[in-house]
C-alpha cells in the first residue's frame, strides 16, 4: 500500500509558503483544546463531536460548513450554506472499535467499506464531481485518500459501478449496507490495497511539540488540516491566479490603469484619465522627457506604435518603463536569491533606496555593475557592488529604442501618492519618491522564488516567477486585451505534446513501436547519454509566444520528463535517482525535493547539493538553447519571454567551484531563439528549394549553425558582435540571393524575356490574322506582367512587410545541410484572437498569403492553426488552446476542412460552457493534432455542466469522461459520447436534411422601426376611420394585416396579441399617396425618423437617426419582402427564440409574421406535408438534433435559425399515417399528451433503443 507521509503528500509549492503567526497561534490553542477532549472518550458521537469542534474552530467555522451529512459521519462543505456541494468524507471510529477500523496493514476495514459506499453515493448519485479528499479516522489514526486516487482506482471499475446501480435499485439479494461491505465493498477493495495511495498520521506524535516550542514540526499538521490542502483552495502563489494587489499597485506606480474595452469587453491597460495623473509615475515622467526633447524624432518606424502622436509618445513610453521595470523585477529575484544562498545574510542585498537613491544609481546598476564583469567595473561602483554578481551582458545592455531614445537616468523623479489599499505600512504623508517608492513596495514582498516553509509575523506574499509572468503577460498585452493562459492549461498542454513527442523520437531513433508514454517507460533505456540525446533533439516552437508562458511549461515538462523516464544525469554523468529526489511540476514551477518530501535547497559549496543544482542548471541551459524558440510581433512580448527563460535559469544559478564558490555561472545567450516578427507572414515559401543558391553563393548551412550556437555561449562584448556580424551576413547573403530566386520573379524575368523577344523587328510581312494575333499575345503578356510586378510590389513595398518574419532561415537548427526545412516537433500556444474584418490593411496583407484557412469574417487564430502545420515536421505535432468557434460558426468552415484533410487531430477538448480565463469570456478549446493521414479516431471530451476545477485534473478529465470522434470536411465539429454517435448513425441513416426538402424557408418582415409599422387593433380603428372615401377604406384594409410576435406563438397553437403590421413592402411599389390615411399615421412619427438614409438629425434639440441606408422610399418597411405572398398561405410559423424548447405550430389565417420569427411553406400548400413537418419539428427528437449543432442561447432557450432548421434532418413521409392521425386535431388544451404519443412513433422510426430514449429526454428539459 503506498502510503505518504504528511510532508511527501502536501503540495509542494503550498508546502514552502510561510504560516501567519496569529493564525498558527489560533491552531495550536485549538490542538491543545481538542488534545484534552478526546483523553476522555466516551462514546463515538462526542468524538464526532469534537473533531468537527476542531475543525470549525480552526479553519472551517466561517466559510465552510462543517456537520453530518446524510450518514456521512462528518463532511466539510464547499461554502457555508447546506446545500453547498460535499468537499471531504470523513468517516469517523471509536479508537476501541479495531474491528471496523482501518490499519495500515488492512484497509479492507468496514470503516473502508462505508467510505467507498458515501464516495458513491455523493460521485453517482449526486453527480458530486467536486469531491476533494476522503478521510477515515479514529481521531488518533488519520487516513486520508484524494478523490482522484478514489476516481482512478475506484471511478473507473465500471463493475463497481454496475453492481452499485444494482444495489441501489434494490435488484440484489438484499439491499441492507451490510450485503453491500461482504459482497460488494469487501472485493473491490481488495483487489486495490497495494495500489491505492493515501497519507497516514498519527496525531499523538505532535503532541509533544505543543510544550517544547518545536513549532517547525507542528507546521505540516497546520497544513495538512488547512483548507489548501483538504478543500485544494487556491493559495497566494498559485500561478494560475493574478495577484490582483500587487498588480494594481505596480500599475499605479507606473501610471496606468486597467480598463475595460467597449467593444470587446476585454480587460486592457491604458494611461491614467487626465486629471489623474501624476508627473512623478514612471509612465508620465518618461512621457515628459520624451516630448520636451523632442526624442520621437530619432525613432524608426515611428508608426508602428501607434496612429496619432498621441499613442506613439505613449507606446514609446510605455515599452521603455516596461523594459526598465522588467529589469528591476528581475533583480529583485536575483537579490532575494542570493539573500538565499547565503542563509539570510542581508549584507546581499542592493536593490533598495539607500544603494539606489535615485535614477542615476539605477542606470549605473544596470550599465556600470551588471552589464560588466567584476574585473571590468569602474573603481567608482566596484567596492560598492562587490557581492553584486555577474550573469550576462545581453541581459543589461542598452536596448535599441534606449539608444534611440532616452535611458532610465533621464527620469527627473518626483513624489507620487501611495495607492489605496497599498501593501506599504507607516508612510508618514502618504507620499514617496517615485523610484524609492518601487523599491519599498518591491521590498514588502518575497521574492526568493519558493518561500520558506516557517512562522512568520506578517508573513510577506510570496511572488514567484510564475506570478510574475502573470503580471508581465498582462502588461505586455496592454493593447488587445492578452488573456494570461492558466498553468494548469499550458502544464497539460505541454505534458501531453511533449510526452507524446518523446514517445515519437525514441520510436524512430530505436526503431521501437510503443503506442503510448507506459510502453516507453516499461523500456530498458541502457545508454542513457543516447536517450539524453534523443529527448534533446526536440524542437519546439511557440509562433505568438507572448510573456514565455507555454515555454517555460515546456521547459519544465521536459526536464520531469527525463527524470520520470530515469534518465535525468547530473554534469558527470551520473543519473539523479529517483529513490534519492522527487522532481514534480507543481503550480507550473519544477519543485525538487528529497527523499524525505523536503524541498530541495542549494547550500553553496556543499557537494551533493552542488551536484543537484549544476545538474539542473545544465539542463535548463541545454532544453533552452537547443530545443525552444519563439517568435511575437511585439517587441515587449519578446523581451519578456526572453527574461522569464533567464528567470527559470536564475532559480538554478550556482557558485562555481573556480571561483572558490565567489562568483555565480554566467547565463547563456538565450536572446537569438526568441525573436520579433510576424508569424504570419513572409516573403519567402517554407518549402522553397533554396540547395542551388546555397552552392552558387558558396554559403554554409554548417557555418551559419556552428556561429549561432557560438553566439549563445559568446561571454564577452566583442565576440558577441563579431558573432552577430557573421549571422547578420550569412541571413543577408540569404535574403538577396532568395530574392533574386523568388518564384515570382523568376516568373516576372521570363515573362519580360518573353515580350521583349515578341517585340523584336519581323524580317516578313505579317497578314492581318496574324498581326491581330501577335497584338493579342503582346496585351496578354503585358496583362500577366502587370499583374505578377503588382503583386511583387505590394509585397516588397507594403510597409506590413516590413515586420514579416521569414522561418524559411532565421532558424538554422531546423535546416538541414543542404538548407531544406526539417520542421519542429512540436508547436505549441495560445495565439492571439482577433477577427479578421477588424484588422483593415494587416488582414489584407494576411490574404496575399493564400492561407487556405483565410476567411475574411473569420478570426486570426485560423490562421495559426495552417502556420503551425507548416512549420512541422512529418509526423510533428501542435497543440494549442483558441477559442472553439471555428468548431461550429460559419467561418470555420475553411479551417474544419484543412483540419480533417491536412492533419490527423488527436486530441480535443471542449471548454464548452467553463471559463478557463479570468479575464475573458470566450469559450475555448485544446486541439492537438498530428502532421500525418487523418485516421478519424480523435479522443474528446466536452466540460460542459462542470466547474472551473476540471481545468485542475484535465488529465483525469478527459481519462474518464473522454470519448472517440471522428471528424471530416466541412461539417460543424461535434463532439459526441458513444450513445450520442449512435443517435446521430441513426437520425442520419433514415433523416434527410430539409434543406433538401421541396420547401421555402423565410424570416419574418424586418421594419427598421416598430413603433410605427406595427399598430394595435385601435390604432387600426382610427386609421380606418380616418379613410375619406370606402374604396381608401378597402385598399387600407389590405395593407393591415394582422403580425404575430415570436412571444406570441406556442407549441402547436398561439396567442394573437392583437396587433397588425403597415405591409408597406417595397417590393408592391405602393403609392403613399394612394393611403392619406396611413401616410398621415407614418407621418406623426417624423418623416427624418423613417427615412432609410443612416443619417442623424437634430430636431427640437433631440438627436434622430434614421433607419438604416436602403434604397427603399420612407414610407416601405426595411426588408423587400418579394416573398409576401408566403404569408397568405397555409403555412408551419416558429419564433426564432424558444424558452420552451420547441414553439411550431400551423397557420392558416394569413397572419404576418415579425422579424423574431420564421415561416415555412411547401409546394401546393399540401396540407398533410405541413401537418406531418409540424410533428417532427415539435418533437423532442428535433429538439435533441437542435441541441447538438447549436449552443444555447442561455440555459433556457434555443435559437431555431433557418441555418441551423435547414440541417434538421426528418425522414420522408415516413410513418406519415400514424403521426397524422395524432398531429390532426391537436390543440393547445391536449397537446402535452398529444406531444408525448408522438415522441414515441418518432422514435420508432428513428430506431431509438430506450436507453437512447432516456439519453435524449436527459439531455432536455421536462416539458
Amino acid at each position: 500500500m503506498p502510503e505518504l507521509s504528511i510532508a511527501k503528500s502536501l503540495n509542494k509549492a503550498y508546502k514552502q509558503l510561510p504560516v501567519d503567526k496569529s493564525d498558527f497561534e489560533i491552531f495550536k490553542n485549538q490542538l491543545r483544546i481538542f488534545y484534552e477532549q478526546i483523553e476522555h472518550i466516551d462514546t463515538e458521537e462526542k468524538i464526532k463531536g469534537d473533531l468537527m469542534d476542531f475543525l470549525k474552530q480552526t479553519f472551517y467555522g466561517q466559510d465552510y460548513k462543517v456537520s453530518p451529512n446524510g450518514k456521512i459521519d462528518c463532511a466539510i462543505h464547499l461554502g457555508s450554506g447546506i446545500d453547498a456541494p460535499v468537499g471531504v468524507i470523513c468517516e469517523v471510529k471509536m479508537p476501541s472499535n479495531n474491528s471496523e477500523m482501518v490499519s495500515r496493514d488492512d484497509l479492507n476495514r468496514k470503516a473502508m467499506q462505508e467510505l467507498l459506499l458515501y464516495w458513491l453515493r455523493e460521485r453517482i448519485g449526486k453527480k458530486n464531481i467536486q469531491l476533494k479528499k476522503l478521510i477515515v479516522t479514529n481521531v488518533y489514526e488519520f487516513f486520508i485518500f484524494d478523490a482522484q486516487e478514489f476516481e482512478r482506482v475506484f471511478y473507473s471499475n465500471k463493475r463497481l459501478l454496475h453492481r452499485y446501480e444494482e444495489f441501489n435499485s434494490g435488484s440484489l439479494t438484499s439491499e441492507k449496507t451490510d450485503f453491500f461491505y461482504k459482497e460488494i465493498a469487501s472485493e473491490c477493495i481488495a483487489s486495490v490495497t497495494d495500489d491505492i495511495e493515501y497519507v497516514w498520521f498519527d496525531i499523538r506524535k505532535y503532541k509533544p511539540f505543543l510544550s517544547s516550542g518545536d513549532e517547525r514540526n507542528l507546521i505540516d499538521l497546520y497544513k495538512v488540516f488547512s483548507p489548501e490542502n483538504l478543500l485544494k483552495k487556491q493559495f497566494q502563489t498559485d500561478s494560475n491566479k493574478l495577484n490582483t494587489k500587487f498588480y494594481s499597485e505596480l500599475l499605479h506606480i507606473l501610471g496606468l490603469e486597467e480598463v475595460e474595452d467597449k467593444d470587446s469587453h476585454k480587460r486592457i491597460i491604458t494611461r491614467l484619465r487626465p486629471g489623474y495623473r501624476n508627473p512623478a509615475s514612471i509612465i508620465e515622467d518618461t512621457m515628459n522627457i520624451l516630448d520636451a526633447e523632442d526624442w520621437l524624432d530619432r525613432v524608426p518606424h515611428l508608426s508602428s506604435y501607434g496612429a496619432d502622436s498621441e499613442e506613439r509618445m505613449f507606446n514609446v513610453a510605455l515599452s521603455l518603463s516596461i523594459c526598465w521595470v522588467n529589469r528591476v523585477l528581475f533583480l529583485k529575484l536575483l537579490e532575494a536569491q542570493l539573500i538565499k544562498y547565503h542563509k539570510g545574510d542581508r549584507s546581499y542585498s542592493f536593490l533598495n533606496p539607500s544603494m539606489i537613491p535615485d535614477y542615476d544609481e539605477l542606470n549605473k546598476l544596470f550599465f556600470q555593475v551588471l552589464a560588466k564583469r567584476p574585473i571590468d567595473r569602474p573603481d567608482s561602483v566596484s567596492a560598492k557592488y562587490s557581492k553584486v554578481p555577474y550573469l550576462n551582458s545581453s541581459l543589461f545592455e542598452m536596448s535599441p529604442l534606449e539608444r534611440q531614445t532616452i535611458r532610465v537616468s533621464n527620469l527627473a523623479g518626483g513624489e507620487l501618492p501611495l495607492c489605496t489599499g497599498t501593501v506599504m505600512r507607516n508612510v508618514r504623508g502618504g507620499r514617496l519618491p517615485a523610484l524609492r517608492y518601487l523599491l519599498d513596495f518591491l521590498d514588502s514582498y518575497d521574492f526568493s522564488g519558493d518561500g520558506s516553509d516557517e512562522v512568520c509575523d506578517n508573513a510577506k506574499t510570496l511572488i514567484s516567477a510564475s506570478v510574475l509572468g502573470l503580471i508581465f503577460e498582462k502588461i505586455n498585452g496592454h493593447r488587445d486585451g492578452s488573456v494570461f493562459t492558466p498553468g494548469a492549461v499550458t502544464m497539460y498542454i505541454s505534458q501531453e505534446t511533449i510526452r507524446r513527442a518523446v514517445v515519437g523520437k525514441f520510436n524512430d531513433a530505436m526503431g521501437w513501436h510503443c503506442r503510448d508514454y507506459d510502453e516507453l517507460k516499461d523500456k530498458d533505456l541502457d545508454d542513457l547519454r543516447k536517450a539524453n540525446d534523443i529527448v534533446d533533439s526536440l524542437k519546439v516552437c511557440d509562433p505568438s509566444v507572448g510573456s514565455g508562458h507555454f515555454l517555460v511549461s515546456v521547459l519544465n515538462e521536459i526536464i520531469r520528463t527525463k527524470y520520470d523516464l530515469g534518465i535525468l544525469l547530473d554534469c558527470e554523468g551520473r543519473r539523479i535517482k529517483k529513490q534519492d529526489y522527487s522532481i514534480e511540476i507543481v503550480n507550473d514551477e519544477l519543485m525538487v525535493s528529497d527523499a524525505d518530501g523536503e524541498p530541495f535547497a542549494y547550500i553553496p559549496g556543499n557537494p551533493e547539493c552542488q551536484r543537484i543544482q549544476e545538474a539542473l542548471f545544465s539542463e535548463k541551459c541545454r532544453v533552452i538553447e537547443s530545443c525552444l524558440f519563439g517568435v511575437d510581433i511585439n517587441p515587449n512580448a519578446v523581451n519578456i519571454c526572453r527574461l522569464r527563460l533567464w528567470i527559470e535559469l536564475l532559480k538554478n544559478a550556482f557558485y562555481t567551484k573556480e571561483s572558490g564558490y565567489t562568483e555565480l555561472e554566467t547565463l547563456p545567450n538565450i536572446d537569438i531563439n526568441i525573436k520579433v516578427g510576424n508569424s504570419l507572414l513572409h516573403r519567402y515559401d517554407i518549402t522553397q528549394d533554396i540547395s542551388e543558391i546555397l552552392h552558387d553563393s558558396g554559403i554554409s548551412i554548417n557555418e551559419y549553425k556552428a556561429a549561432v550556437s557560438d553566439y549563445k555561449n559568446a561571454h564577452t562584448k566583442e565576440r558577441k558582435r563579431s558573432l552577430e556580424e557573421m549571422i547578420s551576413r550569412i541571413k543577408s547573403g540569404l535574403h538577396t540571393q532568395m530574392g533574386m530566386n523568388d518564384p515570382k520573379i523568376l516568373k516576372l524575368n521570363k515573362l519580360k524575356g518573353d515580350l521583349h523577344n515578341l517585340k523584336a523587328p519581323q524580317l516578313f510581312e505579317t497578314s492581318k490574322k496574324e498581326q491581330a494575333q501577335y497584338d493579342k499575345k503582346i496585351k496578354d503578356l503585358n496583362s500577366r506582367i502587370s499583374q505578377i510586378q503588382e503583386e511583387v510590389n505590394s509585397i516588397r513595398d507594403n510597409r506590413l512587410f516590413i515586420d514579416a518574419f521569414e522561418w524559411r532561415i532565421e532558424f538554422p537548427e531546423v535546416l538541414d545541410e543542404y538548407g531544406r526545412f526539417t520542421g519542429f516537433d512540436c508547436v505549441v500556444g495560445n495565439p492571439p484572437y482577433i477577427q479578421l474584418q477588424k484588422m483593415g490593411e494587416s488582414a489584407d496583407a494576411l490574404s496575399k498569403m493564400e492561407y487556405a484557412t483565410y476567411e475574411r469574417t473569420g478570426d486570426i487564430y485560423c490562421l495559426f492553426y495552417e502556420l503551425g502545420w507548416q512549420l512541422l515536421r512529418p509526423s510533428g505535432l501542435l497543440c494549442f488552446i483558441t477559442s472553439n468557434k471555428w468548431m461550429r460558426a460559419g467561418y470555420g468552415e475553411n479551417t474544419r476542412f484543412f483540419l480533417s484533410d491536412k492533419t490527423n487531430p488527436r486530441l480535443l477538448i471542449d471548454f464548452s460552457g467553463v471559463k478557463v480565463f479570468d479575464s475573458a469570456t470566450v469559450d475555448t478549446n485544446i486541439l492537438l493534432f498530428e502532421k500525418s493521414p487523418n485516421t478519424h479516431d480523435t479522443l474528446c471530451a466536452v466540460t460542459s455542466g462542470q466547474s472551473r476545477d476540471v481545468i485542475n485534473n484535465l488529465g483525469v478529465y478527459v481519462q474518464r469522461q473522454g470519448t472517440v470522434c471522428g471528424f471530416a470536411g466541412p461539417d460543424a465539429w461535434v463532439v459526441l459520447s458513444p450513445i450520442e454517435q449512435s443517435i446521430k448513425r441513426k437520425i442520419e441513416s433514415v433523416g434527410k436534411p430539409l434543406r433538401e426538402w421541396d420547401i421555402k424557408i423565410f424570416r419574418g418582415v424586418l421594419t427598421g422601426y416598430n413603433d410605427a409599422f406595427i399598430i394595435t387593433t385601435e390604432r387600426r380603428n382610427e386609421i380606418l376611420s380616418n379613410c375619406k372615401t370606402d374604396e381608401e377604406r378597402q385598399r387600407t384594409e389590405e395593407i393591415i394585416r394582422p403580425i404575430l410576435r415570436g412571444r406570441d406563438i406556442k407549441r402547436y397553437s398561439y396567442d394573437w396579441a392583437g396587433l397588425w403590421l403597415i405591409a408597406t413592402f417595397p417590393s408592391k411599389h405602393y403609392d403613399i399617396e394612394q393611403y392619406p390615411a396611413v401616410k398621415q399615421h407614418l407621418l406623426s412619427f417624423g418623416k427624418e425618423r423613417l427615412e432609410q438614409s443612416g443619417k442623424e438629425y437634430i430636431i427640437n434639440g433631440e438627436k434622430v437617426k434614421a433607419r438604416k441606408k436602403t434604397n427603399n422610399q420612407w414610407f416601405e418597411t426595411q426588408d423587400s419582402i418579394s416573398y409576401w405572398e408566403d404569408f397568405l398561405q397555409p403555412k408551419i410559423v416558429w419564433a426564432e427564440l424558444a424558452r420552451t424548447g420547441n414553439a411550431f405550430v400551423l397557420d392558416l389565417k394569413g397572419n404576418m409574421v415579425g422579424n423574431t420569427g420564421y415561416i415555412l411553406t411547401v409546394p401546393n400548400n399540401d396540407y398533410d406535408v405541413l401537418m406531418y413537418l409540424l410533428a417532427f419539428l415539435n418533437s423532442r427528437s428535433m429538439l435533441y438534433s437542435l441541441n447538438q449543432i447549436t449552443t444555447r442561447f442561455d440555459n433556457n432557450g434555443w435559437r431555431w435559425l433557418r441555418q441551423f432548421v435547414e440541417e434538421l434532418r426528418v425522414p420522408p413521409l415516413v410513418g406519415k399515417e400514424d403521426i397524422l392521425k395524432i398531429v390532426n386535431g391537436t390543440t393547445k388544451e391536449n397537446q402535452k399528451e398529444r406531444s408525448e404519443t408522438i415522441d414515441c412513433v418518432i422514435a420508432k422510426i428513428y430506431n431509438f433503443t430506450l436507453d437512447e430514449i432516456q439519453y435524449i429526454n436527459s439531455c432536455l428539459p421536462i416539458d
